[in-house]
Order: structure tokens, then sequence, then C-alpha cells
């Protein structure tokens, strides 16, 4: 039987049973380890420096010290290469990046911006580059430990511990920094890390049924003959395609929406309510609810809907522009916007899971993930222009226009009547505790 029949005939799951099993509690705890450090290079440490006048243009380049996490690529085969002596080839780097994350968020305290930008800076840097190592390993650990129907709701209860971190890290600092000098406050941030630590000693390793790469040059070159190989060469050259093109549709619109907010009338704190309140909250559910179609219908199916949803969530906009300032109208675009975001970012995490083989998970999800990112932070770079040039109605029925192309690439590499893309890998979810605690059946007599 191939790996792909071997999929779409496994019996399907309730999408309530999936969210309950053990391993997604253990996933929504170490998604709250992988979102903790995010805001502490970026936000926080913005406040620290604001508070210690420094000046906005060295703030500004201090931006630079989150570039690890679009580079993580390029170190991700050593963590499919090297096998940690201690709780096996996932679950070791995560405890060694955690333990490397909790001594650098500490060691914050040691610096004062006023005094010591270089050093503090460096540190910085430590953090965003233990954090990106922390997400390579993270994001395997998830693909592997998932079946093909548990991706969504995987992905989903991950990225509500991913976020409820980045809400902890953000309220929780400025509360502290009212009452305690900004060094005490990354100490005890760092201690929020011992929770990622302790559900990593409570993980269960996924089963390698196959030997990880022999070489670090193996590590770097069989992910791509494996994916080209697997998949055959003109539709891998379609996947990557589809991959940029997916969520561009939602990625130009949401480059867009506060200009556009802020121009037809909405103040500065009705935007900024309404996308933190209301807009956050939609995208979790989003993201629950991806998980959840992906559990009853498969991921090919979900894909779908997933992308014709989200192009005709931005009507909500389109109407927006033509009807002025409608508050009502605003807060239920950015719910409809935000509700469509959740869904088709669970739809794509889920799809580059299902794509990634087992022996090489690190390095095929850092590089689809990255490439996914390239419509996010590069592709939507001409969108002001676009919007000056068409008017806000024309963007907005352009953005829905660009749900058209994946939909077309959709037939090719995730057809309607298939469980699983064609050319995924195979995804068991076989952990080496569930394979202790459950011997073969006894012969019957």
């Amino acid at each position: 039987m191939t790996e792909s029949t071997a999929s779409e005939t496994a019996p399907r799951t309730s999408p309530f049973r999936i969210f309950v099993q053990p391993k997604m509690a253990t996933l929504l705890v170490l998604g709250f380890s992988s979102g903790l450090p995010f805001y502490l290079t970026s936000k926080t440490l913005q406040a620290w420096m604001t508070t210690a006048k420094v000046d906005l243009a060295t703030i500004g380049f201090f931006s630079l010290v989150t570039l690890p996490y679009s580079l993580k690529f390029v170190w991700a085969p050593v963590m499919d290469r090297y096998v940690p002596p201690f709780l096996g080839r996932r679950r070791g780097w995560v405890l060694i990046t955690q333990v490397l994350l909790l001594l650098a968020i500490a060691a914050m305290s040691l610096h004062d911006p006023r005094t010591g930008l270089k050093m503090l800076a460096i540190n910085a840097i430590a953090i965003a580059f233990f954090s990106a190592s922390q997400d390579i390993s993270l994001d395997a650990y998830r693909t592997d430990v998932l079946r093909d129907r548990e991706m969504g709701a995987g992905a989903a209860v991950f990225v509500m511990g991913y976020r409820v971190a980045m809400i902890t890290t953000g309220a929780l600092a400025f509360f502290l920094a009212d009452r305690i000098p900004w060094p005490m406050v990354y100490v005890v941030l760092s201690l929020l890390m011992i929770i990622g630590i302790a559900g990593t000693f409570a993980a269960h390793e996924p089963v390698l049924s196959d030997a990880p790469p022999r070489t670090l040059v193996e590590a770097v070159v069989l992910p791509f003959a494996d994916f080209f190989q697997r998949i055959g060469v003109l539709r891998a050259l379609l996947v990557l395609l589809f991959i940029v093109a997916y969520k561009y549709s939602d990625s130009l619109a949401g480059s867009m929406t506060t200009p556009f907010l802020l121009q037809a009338g909405f103040s500065q704190s009705e935007v900024g309510a309404v996308f933190l309140g209301v807009g956050v909250v939609a995208t979790i559910v989003g993201v629950v609810a991806a998980g959840a179609a992906m559990g009853k219908w498969g991921i090919n199916r979900s894909l779908w809907i997933f992308v014709v949803f989200q192009g005709l969530s931005n009507l909500t906009y389109y109407g927006l522009s033509l009807s002025g300032k409608n508050h009502a109208l605003m807060v239920s675009a950015i719910i409809t916007e935000n509700f469509g975001l959740g869904l088709v970012t669970g739809g794509m995490t889920a799809y580059l899971m299902s794509m990634c083989n087992k022996r090489f998970t690190a390095t095929q999800f850092a590089l689809l993930s990255s490439l996914m990112a390239a419509s996010r932070d590069i592709l939507v770079a001409p969108a002001g222009k676009i919007a000056e040039s068409l008017g806000w109605p024309g963007f907005f029925l352009l953005t829905v226009a660009m749900a058209i192309p994946p939909l077309l690439l959709l037939p090719f590499i995730a057809p309607w009547s298939r469980e699983v893309p064609i050319g995924a890998a195979s995804h068991t979810g076989e952990t080496i505790a569930a394979k202790v605690a459950q011997p073969p059946l006894a012969p019957r007599r």
C-alpha cells in the first residue's frame, strides 16, 4: 500500500475528540514556549529602551536583531543531522534551546541601554537566535507527532499557546515595569520558560523509522532531493508556487487595512481596540475552526473551502470602502477577515507539515515556511502603490481576485477527491511512549 493510499484509507476521527488528546495539551504548552520570547526582542525591548531615553533612530535599528527568524532554514539541517544524548532527536533539541533561552533572557538584566547598547544588542540577537532554533525544533516535533487528520488541530492548539504567550509577555511586562526595574522584569519573564521545559519532559518522542542523515552534507542535500523525487519536479514547482500564492490574498489586504481604516475616518484608538480585541479572538477562533474542519473533511477539501472564504472575506472591506465610515461594518470586516486569516493559517500550516518527510522535517518545514513568508513580507511591498492607483474599492476587489490563482493550482496538488495532498509524506503520529504502551495483541486461541 502506498503512503498516500494508506493515509486516505485511515479512519476518520471526530474533530472534537482530536482536540482532547493528551498530545494536544502538550502542544498547547509547547506553543506557549514558542511564543514567549518573541516580544522580548521587539515590543518590550523597545519599551525598555524608550524609558531609558534611547533615541528613536537607534530603537528602529534594533528591529534587525530579529533577523534570525528569517534565516532559520540555514542551520535547520543541524537539527536533522545530530541527535542529542538525551530525550531524543526532537525533544533533545527543544530542551537545549529552552534552557539557553532561559539563560539568555535572564542575562538581559545585566545590561543598561543607556551605557551598554552594544552588549544589549548582542544579547537580544542571542535570544532571537535561540528562539528561532526552538521554533525549528518545535515545528519538527509538532509535525512528527501528528497524524494527517490531527495536523489542523495540532496547528490550532499550538497557535493558541503561542498567542497566549505573546499576550502574557506583552501585558505582564508592562504591568511589572511600573512596579520593578526593567532588568528584574526580564528575570521574572525568563522563569516562564520553565513551563515549556516541563512540557518538553512530559511530551512523547516521535518514532523515526529511518535513520537520520549520516552527514551534515546529506542533511542539506537530501531534503531537496527527497522533496523533488517524491512529488516530481513539475508538480514540486507548482507546490512551491502554491505555497507563495495561498495566503497572498489575505496578506495583500492585511498590509493595507490599517491605513485604509484611518483614512476612512476611524480613530487610532478605535482601530487598535478592535484589532487587538475581537480581531485577535477571531484569528484564534478561525485557527481552531480550521483544525476541526480538517479533522472532519481532511486537508485537501479544507484547503479549497478556506481559500474561497479568504477571498470572499475581503468583500467586507470593499463594502466598507463604498459606504464610508460605518463602525458596525468596520467591526464586521475585521472579524471576518481575521477569522479567514485563522482558517488559511491553519490550513497552510497543516499542508506544510503533510509535505515534510520525518527524516528531514526540521529542514523541509523551515524552508517551506520561509517561502510562505515571502508573500507576507516581500510580495506585499507594492500594496500601497496599487491602492493609490486603483483606489480603495479597486484595491480590495483585486485582493478578492488574488484568491483565484491558488484555486487554479489546487486540482494539481490537492484534488478535492483525495484525502491528502499529492506527494504527501507518511505521518503516523507514532511516539516511543505510545509504542511501548501498546504491545502487540496476543494471538487468538
